[in-house]
């Protein structure tokens, strides 16, 4: 009887606790609506190209696996040896791949009549001098190479031209901003939020294996890139 007396007791002080906080004395406060204007600016940056990366490789295939190897590997050597004597820092020359694998033969019946082996070096070259780009092509392939695979321009040092583009398009952002709010007759407040993105890709020109590289001269042209950025910015309007 006891507990059933203190169960009865506490829903009575329970009923009068909720009863005291009832919605008669809860007040929410509506929050204010927050009127806003998003818009998206962009900023453009165009550099003259002062760096290169190319990879320049040598193709090797014989019936035989260390002939290929062997013959390969002074080509490469070669190759190199070239490009380092165009002014190219051993920092800058780095092996990117080296393979050796087994091509089966048919003959015009589907027969098989044998087996030739393909060896590829390839070497991934950074080029900080420009004008020795064209010189160093033509000595690589005088010396073996057989197979460039690309050549892609691009700016060592962006940083000055990113901040460029950047404030570019904040202030462009900013113009329209300040366009919409005079033609509809409200005003601009504080910024809300702000995101942005760049965009810094290279200038790549695609290239092909030599299947009969000469020595003659290969004009190249680095041309220009353009650095862009895209700042998206959310006002409050009044």
């Amino acid at each position: 009887m006891k507990t059933k007396f203190m169960f009865l007791l506490g829903v009575l002080l329970l009923g009068s606790l909720l009863a005291a906080c009832g919605p008669s004395n809860i007040t929410v406060q509506p929050q204010p609506f927050q009127r806003t204007i998003t818009v998206t600016g962009t900023g453009m940056v165009t550099l003259t190209p002062d760096i290169a990366y190319i990879t320049i490789g040598v193709h090797s295939q014989d019936a035989s696996a260390s002939v290929a190897m062997t013959s390969n590997n002074t080509s490469a050597q070669a190759v190199i040896a070239a490009i380092k004597a165009a002014g190219v820092a051993d920092k800058d020359i780095q092996t990117t791949n080296f393979s050796i694998y087994p091509q089966q033969q048919y003959d015009t019946n589907g027969k098989l009549t044998g087996i030739i082996y393909m060896v590829d070096n390839s070497v991934y070259v950074t080029v900080r001098d420009l004008t020795k780009l064209g010189g160093l092509l033509d000595s690589s392939v005088t010396a073996g190479a057989n197979t460039i695979n690309s050549i892609s321009f691009d700016v060592a040092d962006k940083t000055a031209a990113l901040s460029q583009a950047r404030l570019a398009a904040v202030a462009n952002a900013k113009k329209q901003a300040d366009e919409l709010t005079g033609a509809t007759g409200v005003t601009l407040g504080t910024v809300q939020t702000i995101s942005y993105y760049d965009s810094t890709p290279p200038v790549a020109v695609p290239m092909a294996r030599l299947a009969n590289a000469d020595s003659a001269s290969v004009p190249v042209q680095a041309g220009s890139m353009q650095i862009s950025t895209t700042v998206t910015i959310v006002y409050e309007i009044k």
